[in-house]
């Protein structure tokens, strides 16, 4: 490894450890756990099953960067949702299926454990309200709470 990429990987690997933990923000749920991060990613899977969501997408810089040679914690991106609501938000805005899937965040913590995060639904469909009216936000609400029982299933 070049001099170059060694200070690059120091300084990356500083800065995530400096991240720290995700804060609570604005249209997010930000849930501390003490499980430890493989642990909430599977028992995320398995609640949004149980909840009626598939797993659509999935994707984390964690193994490609160890594969680089940078150890930073583990950071996965899980993106959930199902061909009923795909089907029903079509038909009020196509505009607000490109928010879909709705994301549900798992992170690392230092000390092993690991943090579940997501954008509330009716947040991340709000910009599209004018055009899908109070269907669409009926449906974000729905979303709402699948996810909420995801979280709770995924934290027990």
């Amino acid at each position: 490894m070049s001099f170059k990429h060694l200070i690059a990987a120091l300084l990356l690997a500083g800065s995530a450890a400096d991240a720290g933990n995700l804060l609570p923000r604005d249209g997010w749920a930000v849930h501390e756990t003490a499980k430890p991060y493989a642990q909430l990613i599977k028992d995320v899977k398995a609640a949004a099953k149980a909840e009626g969501l598939g797993v659509v997408t999935q994707a984390g810089p964690t193994k490609a960067a160890a594969a680089r040679g940078i150890h930073i914690p583990g950071n996965r991106v899980i993106g959930l949702f199902n061909n009923d609501f795909a089907v029903k938000i079509l038909a009020l805005s196509t505009a607000a299926m490109i928010e879909a899937p709705v994301r549900i965040y798992v992170t690392e913590e230092a000390d092993g454990s690991a943090t579940l995060a997501y954008k509330l639904p009716s947040h991340v469909f709000a910009p599209y309200t004018d055009e899908g009216g109070d269907a669409l936000e009926t449906l974000a609400i729905q979303l709402d709470r699948h996810f909420a029982h995801i979280a709770e299933r995924a934290m027990n």
